[in-house]
């Protein structure tokens, strides 16, 4: 009996591989037929024919004719940016393999809201408010705002420290630590060059309270 069982597992699995292609078979769907006006009967070319939930479709040809496989049960959507989106779906009971689409679109009608357009009163206002017009800095200008004096001030104040800017100054630290260890360090109250450093930046603006 054991050794039969492999035998009839075998067979069990290709009973219902072969059910379930069966199935499969007779649920698929030749979707064709032609996308036209509603008013005048023309071919729509350029249609988008997708399946709703799948990353599936097709479009319509110059004559507006499609053809498309999909399963019964399915939703297909039909859009085009002239006209109003209509969809169709395909029955479960439907009897057979193929199924034949006449579908007509109604066009959609998209109103804009009015803009009216009044010239200039007289050429003195124009005149006026053309030499007020803000023109946008070129390339050059803003290179040239970029590499000021001012501008690089701040961004230096801002900037941190690199690799080899920051091991200096921690050398220089450790040397200071080094020279005045054991007694006070001098005081920048009673240096001149300090105090003539403290008065460029009191001219500068460099203490002024930055508005938010």
């Amino acid at each position: 009996m054991k050794k039969w069982l492999p035998l009839l597992f075998v067979l069990f699995f290709a009973q219902s591989a072969r059910a379930q292609f069966e199935t499969t078979k007779d649920s698929v769907v030749q979707l064709y037929g032609v996308v036209m006006t509603a008013d005048s009967l023309v071919g729509i070319p350029a249609v988008s024919i997708t399946i709703k939930g799948q990353n599936r479709g097709t479009i319509s040809n110059s004559q507006g004719v499609f053809s498309i496989v999909v399963l019964k049960g399915d939703v297909v959507e039909f859009t085009h940016v002239s006209y109003k989106t209509k969809v169709v779906d395909i029955p479960r009971s439907l009897v057979g393999n193929q199924h034949s689409v006449v579908q007509l679109m109604v066009e959609d009608t998209v109103y804009l809201p009015a803009t009216i357009i009044r010239p200039r009163p007289t050429p003195a206002q124009f005149e006026r408010d053309f030499v007020k017009t803000k023109v946008p800095d070129d390339d050059i200008e803003v290179a040239r705002q970029n590499v000021s004096v001012a501008k690089r001030r701040v961004l230096m104040q801002n900037m941190p420290l690199d690799g080899s800017e920051a091991t200096s100054q921690q050398f220089r630290n450790v040397a200071n630590r080094a020279v005045y260890a054991g007694q006070l360090p001098p005081q920048n109250i009673f240096n001149p060059a300090a105090w003539a450093e403290f008065i460029k930046a009191w001219k500068r603006g460099d203490f002024k309270r930055k508005s938010d």
